[in-house]
């Protein structure tokens, strides 16, 4: 390989963002994107891969902290801005990177690494695992109606400026993140990515409203969307597009999803990442004219296994031994114990015999609680070396409610 890595620097950004558009479309974003992602950007975690003068290659990192199940936040690297140029593939540009930062994110003691992926081919050969998974739909609101539960006429809606309530709806965020696994507890400025409305990417839709639901004067749920007027000859056949909803509890909710049904002069709700277990998919009449979609969100590689392991909390007891193997980061291979309950845990290294074995990619999978154990070794990918150990394992690391990724970074 005739290039070399080198750490990003104020100096050099703009060739290196240049380089990350061009691998991903060659389509500039808008100014205001640009000045978010300038802002967030951690210099001393982005890396560039240099041929000469040409930047080839690009991989930076965000310093998160990640719901994990029982309520604790773990700290992760947020992989994210990777590419290599189109010119300088298979090279091994690719791996060198991948390989500097899991290095980098070992020696700062982050137990976890996480991202989302353009190709979801690419990053298992790392040992990254996809961890969850978002829900889409295309809801037809002019046959399919919406069931609400008792409160809901409670709750009163209101338009409100964007920005006007842009801190009280972050402070709503904060309040559920612990409540799912895989929400990163935002630092500041990252209310921001929420807000982008960039005017080249509304495709004819309205900038972006929002409508905050109230009860006792308290705010208690709002959602962002954006409307699109379209009519044929039969007449209005408008949409909706929602970009984010949150609310305190059911009725609140309930509120919200009967406004976005309702819109007038609309006739369909498009709904794009919203959790596998999201509620209003129980409210509803008719769910094949839901269009339901699933896909890939959170891919999430474990950095430290005893770490990790030990950093969550389980469902019910468990005390299993993992033989896992991890070619990549081979200081994770090994046999580790892992003992705990819904109170905590501990994960150590252990000469005992395996339980179950599995690669590094099968446990990151399954770390969040949205891939049952049991389900990867109905596919041959965990192997039950003890009776019983796979049904006790699998059961302990479930999730009370899916893990979920609400915006990519």
């Amino acid at each position: 390989m005739d290039t070399e890595l080198k750490v990003l620097r104020r100096d050099n950004m703009d060739t290196w963002y240049a380089g990350l558009m061009r691998a991903f479309g060659g389509v500039d974003e808008s100014p205001e994107e640009r000045e978010v992602w300038d802002d967030l950007t951690e210099f001393e975690r982005s890396i560039g891969a240099w041929d000469g003068d040409q930047c080839v290659g690009t991989a930076g990192a965000f310093s998160f902290r990640l719901s994990v199940p029982g309520g604790a936040y773990v700290p992760a690297a947020g992989v994210t801005m990777v590419s290599v140029a189109a010119t300088h593939r298979r090279r091994g540009i690719l791996t060198s990177m991948m390989r500097r930062q899991l290095d980098d994110v070992r020696a700062l003691g982050e137990p976890l690494a996480v991202l989302t992926a353009s190709e979801p081919a690419i990053y298992g050969r790392f040992g990254y695992g996809i961890a969850s998974r978002q829900l889409s739909a295309e809801i037809d609101t002019s046959r399919v109606t919406l069931a609400v539960p008792p409160g809901t006429d409670a709750v009163r809606l209101r338009y409100a400026p964007v920005q006007e309530v842009a801190a009280q709806c972050e402070e709503l965020y904060v309040r559920s993140v612990g409540s799912r696994p895989g929400m990163p507890l935002r630092t500041p400025g990252w209310e921001r990515v929420p807000l982008v409305d960039p005017p080249a990417e509304r495709e004819g839709a309205s900038p972006l409203q929002c409508v905050v639901a109230e009860r006792g004067g308290e705010m208690v749920g709002y959602a962002r969307f954006r409307t699109k007027p379209e009519s044929d000859a039969a007449g209005p056949r408008g949409s909706v597009q929602l970009r984010q909803i949150d609310a305190v509890d059911p009725a609140a909710g309930a509120a919200l999803w009967r406004f976005l049904f309702g819109i007038d002069l609309t006739s369909t709700l498009h709904v794009r990442n919203r959790p596998m277990d999201d509620p209003w998919q129980y409210l509803v009449s008719d769910i094949r004219r839901c269009r339901i979609q699933v896909r890939d969100v959170l891919h999430l590689r474990l950095v430290d296994v005893g770490s990790a392991l030990g950093a969550r909390a389980y469902r019910t007891p468990v005390d299993v031994v993992f033989g896992v193997e991890d070619a990549f980061c081979p200081w994770n291979s090994g046999n580790w114990r892992l003992t705990g309950d819904t109170g905590g845990a501990s994960c150590v290294r252990t000469d005992d015999a395996a339980d179950l074995e599995l690669s590094v990619r099968e446990l990151g999978a399954a770390y969040l609680g949205g891939t049952p154990l049991a389900a990867l070794a109905d596919a041959g990918l965990v192997r039950e070396l003890r009776p019983g150990a796979l049904a006790e394992a699998s059961l302990a690391f479930g999730s009370q409610k899916a893990p979920w990724l609400p915006h990519g970074f």
